[in-house]
């Protein structure tokens, strides 16, 4: 199927998104998703300037290649999921190569179509034991993260043989890093703590900030929100966690499983809007649950009131920290240059269009300097370490490891800790990555 012809190639207007139809039969019919799937192929064909973002694009321009007609009609439509299945929704092609998207009259949102293939293809039950797993976050993470059990899941985690055995049986990468589970969670660490600061709003902030832990950083680095803590109560700013959470539901998003998407937000979007309603700003450590609550579950829900709360008062932490210095209420007594810095930019903390919030704080540190790699890791939570995708995401994480290796820094991370764990992979394991908020930390010498 061709795309219609145009005069015009892009747009100048600002990109847009529409609300995700998700609840339509209309969304999971397979004829429609093929459909769609075949006219934006065709559109991605003639374009092209997607190629060098990830592994999705070479898959789908290989496959037309070597195909009969060298056209996307000559492709078999069972072979587009092999294209699906490489996109891991990081949105870099949305935001920043694609020239067609809406408001365009071509309306090519590629990483939602994806999103809507990956949600049919859950529906007809196509997805592996092993991806449901890795996706339960919290059901893995309460079980890896008891006493005992932490250090022993820690401890086969290091050992090839047991690694290899996790190849074979669950199709877990040998070489992939994997997490590390601590039993003395960021939630239990920050149970006792309360602030002795009385919260100093400003016109855009509300000066106290309630923590989404999420699953990651409240059983894999708890050590990380330790430091934001640290930061921000050194900042004069308050700092609670939920009384209860779930995880954000990227992981279940990206499997294309939105029933539990669903479940997640049902449990933890009243917590949090009660926590708005009673004067607190939200926040998150991982970039991937900033967006969910700052872009998917908006457009998943359009019209809940309560979404569109927590949305509005949703921050990336240097975003919140920026907001503070413009109005004059950042703490600037650093006491310990950082040196170079290689700071890797996160797809998901790049697409929330808040500028390079974390580049601009570290720059107010003296004697640093900061080189920016603005590049996807192709890490993606689970992409990595999974067997059949683990060399693509190696390979894609290359540029940024040369980078990294090129600027001979005296410290490099990331806001995602897991894409930093990445980079770190790439590079053999040493030096070791530092999470932007651990150096910032650092720098104050508190």
């Amino acid at each position: 199927m061709s795309a219609p012809l145009t005069p015009r190639e892009g747009s100048l207007e600002a990109p847009t998104r529409h609300p995700l139809d998700w609840r339509s039969a209309d969304f999971y019919d397979e004829s429609s998703v093929f459909k769609e799937l075949e006219r934006v192929f065709e559109i991605c064909h003639s374009c092209r300037r997607c190629v060098s973002l990830c592994h999705t694009f070479p898959t789908l321009f290989d496959l037309i290649d070597e195909s009969a007609t060298l056209e996307v009609d000559g492709v078999d439509k069972q072979d587009y999921w092999q294209v699906v299945n490489h996109c891991y929704l990081c949105d870099l092609c949305y935001m920043t190569k694609c020239p067609y998207v809406p408001p365009h009259e071509w309306n090519v949102d590629f990483p939602h179509l994806m999103l809507r293939a990956k949600a049919y293809k859950f529906k007809q039950g196509d997805v592996k034991t092993r991806d449901r797993i890795l996706t339960s976050t919290d059901t893995v993470g309460n079980l890896a993260g008891i006493p005992v059990v932490a250090q022993v899941v820690n401890r086969i985690n290091k050992m090839k043989p047991t690694r290899k055995l996790l190849e074979s049986v669950l199709g877990v990468h040998a070489d992939a890093r994997l997490p590390e589970y601590h039993s003395k969670t960021l939630r239990k660490r920050l149970r006792r703590h309360q602030s002795d600061h009385h919260s100093e709003s400003t016109d855009s902030t509300q000066g106290r900030v309630a923590l989404f832990s999420t699953c990651y950083m409240n059983r894999n680095e708890p050590a990380i929100g330790e430091d934001f803590v640290a930061v921000f109560e050194h900042n004069g700013i308050p700092v609670t966690i939920p009384n209860r959470e779930k995880c954000c539901g990227m992981p279940k998003l990206e499997l294309g499983d939105l029933a539990s998407v669903e479940r997640a937000k049902t449990f933890n979007i009243p917590i949090l809007a009660k926590l708005v309603d009673e004067g607190w700003d939200l926040t998150a450590l991982i970039p991937s649950c900033v967006l969910m609550f700052k872009q998917e579950l908006p457009l998943m829900y359009p019209d809940d009131a309560e979404v569109l709360k927590v949305r509005d008062a949703f921050y990336d932490p240097f975003e919140y920290l920026m907001l503070r210095h413009k109005a004059g209420k950042l703490q600037t007594d650093f006491k310990n240059p950082l040196g170079k810095v290689a700071y890797h930019a996160a797809c998901h903390q790049r697409v929330q269009n808040i500028g390079p919030k974390t580049r601009e704080i570290l720059a107010l540190i003296p004697d640093t300097e900061v080189e920016s790699i603005e590049r996807c890791s192709g890490h993606d939570g689970t992409y990595a370490v999974k067997k059949e995708f683990h060399a693509s995401a190696m390979k894609i994480v290359r540029p940024v490891v040369n980078r990294v290796k090129g600027a001979e820094a005296q410290h490099y991370g990331s806001d995602c800790a897991m894409a930093g764990h990445h980079i770190e992979n790439g590079l053999g394991g040493a030096p070791p990555v530092e999470h932007p908020i651990t150096l910032l930390r650092q720098a104050y010498g508190i």
